[in-house]
């Protein structure tokens, strides 16, 4: 992955966004940052994902992993601006029936 970045903290959401790819050489510190923002200020987290540019089934895994860790605190997981090839894997996947995909 080339850059996680959380964006703002406002308003109840947390937004961050991705960028690159997200894979099992780097889902582990996808994971750890968004752990981190989160427990500075829990909330639901919306990820941006317009310039995310690849995935891969451990990624899917840490989102799964994220959405569980969300839900447990009463917060929400949403994914706005995916590729359509990437929002294929999350439908495949029946991850559209969990999580909030825009």
């Amino acid at each position: 992955m080339q850059e996680v970045q959380v964006q703002t903290i406002n308003d109840g959401e947390i937004t961050i966004q991705l960028k690159g790819e997200l894979h099992s050489v780097n889902a582990e510190e996808f994971y750890n940052v968004v752990l981190t923002a989160y427990e500075q200020t829990p909330a639901s987290v919306t990820f941006d994902c317009a310039e995310l540019n690849f995935l891969d089934s451990t990624a899917l895994g840490t989102f799964v992993k994220i959405f569980k860790k969300l839900k447990a605190d009463g917060n929400k997981l949403r994914l706005i601006h995916l590729q359509a090839k990437l929002k294929k894997l999350f439908v495949i996947c029946s991850l559209d029936t969990i999580m909030e995909i825009a």
